[in-house]
């Protein structure tokens, strides 16, 4: 597989795992204390770092650091306003397109020497 694919696969789940580790505890956990809700946190994050860390170091054979960063920006808000909608059941805001148009500007400006 080429690697920038193989590094979006990567970073896609990676965000997954992220963004269990850094959130899942507000609906789960919010009757524990931090301290359980901390190390659920890192529990999950490790299989996050297990999957980012390649990412990045496959994506940076043919991307910039500052593509890789913006390309994570933008999986990662990807993977979270699906997860803050339907898991969370927060309310889907106009900001989160902002958001997003925001994030494709700056995707459009690191990424353009590929297009």
């Amino acid at each position: 597989m080429h690697p920038i694919l193989t590094s979006i696969t990567l970073l896609i789940l990676s965000n997954i795992f992220m963004t269990f580790a850094w959130y899942a505890h507000l609906k789960e956990l919010s009757a524990k204390p931090w301290i359980v809700a901390a190390f659920a946190s890192w529990g999950i994050a490790l299989f996050e770092y297990l999957l980012q860390v390649p990412a990045n170091r496959i994506g940076y054979t043919v991307l910039s650091v500052g593509q890789l960063k913006i390309l994570q920006e933008v999986i990662t808000l990807s993977v979270f306003v699906p997860f803050a909608v339907f898991y969370l059941k927060e309310p889907l805001k106009t900001d989160y397109l902002w958001a997003g148009l925001c994030l494709l500007g700056a995707a459009y400006f690191v990424f353009r020497d590929k297009f």
